[in-house]
């Protein structure tokens, strides 16, 4: 079976892609990427649209949470799966690939990974923001187990 094709998207973002409601954009995507789970970036609006941005810029190539929420029932990543990231208000806006998939303790995430995701600039300042990130989400320790990921762009929506 085939999925439905897909709406041209003009240059200056006009319709159809525009007009088409946003239950019917993430239904086109999903048939498009067979398999693939919606997630959003951060913890708040304006962190969502600045992790966001880092991937659009190419900045952020990874990406982690704490493996106690995927023991909650949120899906894994999965090397090989595309995956749609919304904008807080759920309109998709980036569809990416999952390229390596880890479970790793805070403690040990190197400063290559912790570049990777794009936020800081040395280890240190990404182990002070996502020990902030994981105190406001459900707890923090030095060793708690991590799911970290790597991925790349496929797909801009553009936040369509």
């Amino acid at each position: 079976m085939r999925p439905p094709p897909r709406p041209e998207r003009p240059e200056n973002g006009d319709a159809p892609w525009r007009v088409l409601g946003m239950s019917a954009r993430l239904d086109l995507l999903l048939a498009r990427y067979p398999g693939a789970r919606t997630f959003r970036f951060g913890d708040s609006p304006a962190l969502c649209e600045s992790l966001l941005a880092l991937v659009r810029t190419g900045k952020k190539t990874a990406t982690c949470g704490a493996a106690a929420d995927y023991a909650a029932g949120e899906p894994l990543p999965v090397v090989g799966r595309h995956d749609i990231a919304l904008a807080w208000d759920g309109r998709p806006a980036l569809v990416i690939l999952t390229t390596e998939v880890t479970r790793r303790r805070f403690c040990d995430v190197d400063e290559a990974f912790a570049l990777a995701e794009g936020e800081n600039a040395t280890l240190a300042g990404w182990r002070a923001d996502h020990r902030r990130f994981f105190e406001r989400n459900g707890g923090w320790h030095p060793e708690m187990a991590l799911i970290c990921e790597r991925f790349r762009l496929v797909e801009d929506l553009g936040g369509a």
